[in-house]
């Protein structure tokens, strides 16, 4: 869990332009001005290189990090079926869902008939009109026998005729 939430900060700073910089740990002295742990040293003090000036280093380079949109997937446990943002998932299962959201293509899930069907009145993350059935443009599909999220290798009319492995929605 701890892992999963210092990869979310750590997108998070790459993806919001936050910029951090990399810093030179100091070490502690000793009353003599040499390192504390090896105390005093005899003579004068000489540096063995001469101290550079390195200018800052971004630990992201917001320019470079590629921040994935949350995918909009189908939940059949919340209010008899709904869509969220997922913005974690993994093993055929959203772990951490945002807003309500409608699919970019409008194909929908329709818990009702247990298929896709092309959504005319979206909202608030349900369908008020359904059409024609359809094939989400999504490789991931909503399957009602566990409420997982598998491939489909075959559509027939809205309906998986042959689910493929888990995935993540």
């Amino acid at each position: 869990m701890l892992r999963v939430a210092a990869s979310v900060a750590l997108g998070v700073l790459a993806c919001s332009g936050a910029n951090p910089r990399a810093t030179t740990p100091t070490v502690p002295t000793s009353p003599g001005g040499s390192p504390a742990t090896g105390g005093p040293r005899p003579g004068p003090r000489t540096p063995t290189h001469a101290p550079t000036a390195t200018p800052p280093v971004a630990a992201l380079d917001p320019a470079g990090a590629d921040c994935p949109a949350p995918g909009c997937v189908f939940h059949g446990g919340i209010m008899g079926g709904a869509y969220f943002a997922c913005l974690s998932s993994g093993a055929g299962a959203c772990f951490h869902f945002g807003a309500r959201c409608a699919p970019a293509d409008g194909c929908m899930y329709d818990p009702g008939t247990a298929s896709y069907r092309a959504c005319a009145a979206p909202s608030e993350g349900t369908c008020a009109a359904y059409g024609a059935p359809c094939q989400p443009a999504a490789a991931c599909a909503y399957d009602a026998r566990d409420g997982l999220h598998r491939t489909c290798e075959a559509w027939t009319k809205g309906t998986c005729a042959r689910w493929g492995a888990l995935c993540a929605p």
